[in-house]
């Protein structure tokens, strides 16, 4: 979903093309996430912390795995996404996290208004509100993949300057695709038909 909400082309060429790319932001973030991508349970105090938690929520078809969830006292549930770059406020990473709050709502059976961002850009952690219209846009979004999964339609490339830190770029061609002349001329072109022959 994080994919999606950041730019749902590069969502299409993941999740319809089985397309992927590394580039050094992508490499930085797997060897963040060696470690809380091992499954298992920690004990701090009166604090469990769970890494690699499987989750699901069946009503909007959902699954995925926390990056972290810690469960405090008094049934409190914080779900924490982990993030190797910069923390934006009200960007896709809110998205996720907004996510897994709505799976761990239905699985643990409670309300969770707070989440948590860890950003190592500078080793902090943000938090984020789960709050009505971040539900609704998880709702939103939900919607708008399924849409595209079962059309198979991929989404066109926005151009944009998310495609200069995106490691897809060579695949999506997002400036070759868009804008230019000579591509709209031949997308023109690509159908056209002769009038039929007249008859004698």
């Amino acid at each position: 979903m994080e994919h999606y909400a950041y730019c749902p082309r590069q969502s299409g060429l993941i999740l319809l093309e089985d397309a992927f790319e590394d580039d050094a932001a992508t490499v930085r973030g797997t060897l963040l996430h060696q470690r809380v991508d091992t499954p298992g349970n920690r004990g701090r105090g009166t604090v469990r912390t769970l890494h690699a938690l499987p989750v699901y929520h069946d009503a909007l078809g959902l699954v995925g795995i926390c990056d972290t969830v810690e469960l405090h006292p008094h049934g409190r549930v914080l779900p924490i996404e982990h993030k190797s770059g910069r923390y934006l406020p009200g960007g896709p990473a809110d998205v996720q996290t907004a996510a897994q709050a709505i799976c761990l709502e239905a699985m643990f059976h409670t309300t969770i208004s707070r989440a948590a961002v860890y950003s190592a850009h500078d080793r902090r952690r943000h938090t984020v509100t789960i709050d009505d219209s971040l539900r609704q846009h998880v709702r939103d979004l939900t919607h708008e993949i399924r849409r595209m999964l079962t059309t198979s339609a991929l989404p066109p490339p926005v151009a944009d300057n998310r495609c200069r830190r995106c490691s897809m770029a060579a695949s999506c061609m997002p400036h070759v695709l868009t804008g230019t002349r000579r591509f709209r001329r031949l997308l023109q072109d690509l159908y056209r038909t002769d009038p039929p022959p007249e008859q004698p």
